[in-house]
């Protein structure tokens, strides 16, 4: 059926240039964090525009340690989204304090800020919104549900690598967390980076990434093994110079498929001021969709589902007590579906998944 057709929904893009950087880290015998992990951190901190960027073993760790940097611990509540990987709750649980989820917007499937401030208590210590799929949330209104309560503001960027509001790169302004998972628009292999502009912040991040210890074998504070090697840092400084042409790829074929597929599904959408750099791109499928992703991977379009079930729905946190329904975020977990959209798909591959969607919506 698929004539022999294979196109996978993530394509990690490693050149020669991630090669010999990988060798000369090999080749140097300075193999963990080290100068290439400070270069590294500065190019990704200029890259967004922020005063300091920390890296870390992985997007989780990252936002870990930006959570107790912030002074968020036990008794605290932070509020975020329920649509998300469970990474971005779980770091609040690591800290000793409570998710509180808030539902999402039913368009571009990020927080909602009309229905943060109902969900503030006394407890509320911070707002961790989630730019998912790569679509930048409405950071303008939460940052001034925030000011007006005094909350600390850390985006969960794990997904939104370059992308921007109103001309500013996600991760310039406020404390922010990316991941560079292999499927991400960019990757070290494994790894993450906490970006700030503020001084204290950046010391106390690097503090507990590395055990506590602003010197070797002197321990200030309880810290974690969360540090970044030399050879993560050494693929993701090859892949940085690279991330601007491939987000302009990605930001091309999702335009080519909204523009063959508007028609027949529901399509991304983000905000007028927000630059979407399609980590995702999603579509929805209102009935059926098991069904719908079989008949693609037959036609040997590969897919994605992110995500099928709200985090509060999740065995452990209905085991912590969560009964929430959020109906929304709910709807979403039953219909979204995500299609191909990286930058080493052609314009002949578009067109393909874009007739094999149609074909299956119409046949339907």
């Amino acid at each position: 059926m698929n004539n022999g057709i294979q196109i996978p929904i993530a394509k990690p893009l490693i050149g020669q240039e991630e090669k010999k950087a990988v060798l000369a880290v090999l080749e140097s015998v300075q193999l963990t964090q080290g100068e290439v992990t400070k270069e590294f951190e500065s190019t990704f901190a200029e890259f967004c525009g922020a005063r300091h960027a920390v890296a870390t073993s992985s997007g989780t760790s990252a936002l870990h340690v930006a959570l107790l940097a912030h002074g968020v611990g036990p008794g605290d509540e932070v509020i975020t989204s329920p649509f998300t990987f469970i990474a971005s709750a779980n770091s609040i649980l690591f800290c000793g304090a409570r998710p509180v989820f808030v539902d999402i917007e039913a368009d571009t499937f990020n927080l909602d800020p009309d229905k943060i401030e109902a969900a503030i208590t006394p407890r509320t210590k911070a707002i961790l919104p989630v730019h998912l799929y790569g679509n930048p949330a409405d950071m303008r209104s939460i940052e001034e549900i925030a000011d007006r309560h005094r909350l600390e503001v850390i985006e969960d960027a794990a997904q939104a690598h370059g992308a921007s509001i109103s001309g500013e790169v996600v991760g310039g302004k406020n404390t922010a967390c990316f991941s560079f998972y292999p499927t991400k628009n960019m990757t070290s292999g494994e790894g993450g980076m906490v970006t700030t502009n503020n001084d204290g912040i950046a010391d106390h991040l690097r503090l507990l990434r590395a055990h506590g210890a602003p010197a070797r074998y002197h321990h200030t504070v309880l810290g974690y093994n969360f540090r970044m090697t030399d050879i993560q840092a050494a693929i993701g400084l090859a892949q940085l110079a690279k991330l601007s042409k491939w987000n302009e790829q990605r930001r091309s074929n999702a335009a080519h498929l909204t523009s063959l597929l508007k028609q027949h599904v529901v399509t991304p959408t983000s905000r007028r001021d927000a630059a979407h750099v399609y980590h995702q791109y999603t579509i929805r499928v209102p009935n059926g969709r098991r069904d719908f992703v079989e008949r693609l991977a037959q036609r040997g379009i590969g897919t994605g589902v992110h995500y099928s079930c709200p985090v509060y729905r999740q065995p452990f946190y209905r085991e912590l007590g969560y009964t929430d329904m959020l109906p929304v975020s709910e709807r979403a977990c039953a219909e979204v579906l995500s299609l191909p959209v990286h930058p080493s798909l052609n314009a002949g591959e578009i067109a393909y998944i874009a007739d094999s969607v149609r074909e299956e919506v119409d046949a339907r």
